[in-house]
């Protein structure tokens, strides 16, 4: 695997490109978790049950969607990580890019809704350990 460090110019430069998938595929993931849950009750309600049964022509259905959805979710992913970023979180919008501070592999953070990156945090740490950039640390 090749690893792509990012400036924070670069990162803020490639937010146009990835954004409008991201936000796409936030939906799709919402989307899925719906269908997920519905079918579970389905599930449950078919259990047991025949395989003409309404609940069961239901659940396989549900089951078929949600692996085409499943697969959207993948391939447009794949696609953002194409950039050599990675995608942290559908749910939250959130995607990482890996950069230096001096000698320190860090990822700068982006979450969305937000107009450009401006936080970091170290691998090891996550969403909730970000901090505002200061960028003459990453100089």
């Amino acid at each position: 695997m090749n690893l792509t460090l990012f400036t924070v110019e670069e990162a803020n430069a490639l937010l146009p490109r990835i954004e409008p998938k991201l936000r796409g595929l936030s939906e799709l993931k919402r989307e899925y978790n719906g269908r997920r849950r519905h079918a579970e009750v389905l599930d449950v309600a078919s259990s047991g049950a025949t395989d003409g049964n309404p609940d069961t022509v239901a659940l396989r259905a549900e089951e078929d969607r949600l692996k085409r959805l499943a697969e959207r979710i993948r391939s447009g992913v794949g696609e953002i990580h194409g950039h050599g970023c990675l995608v942290k979180d559908l749910d939250q919008g959130l995607v990482d890019f890996y950069a230096l501070s001096g000698d320190r592999l860090i990822f700068l953070c982006w979450h969305l809704g937000e107009a450009e990156v401006a936080h970091w945090h170290p691998l090891e740490g996550g969403f909730t350990s970000r901090q505002p950039l200061n960028h003459t640390e990453l100089d």
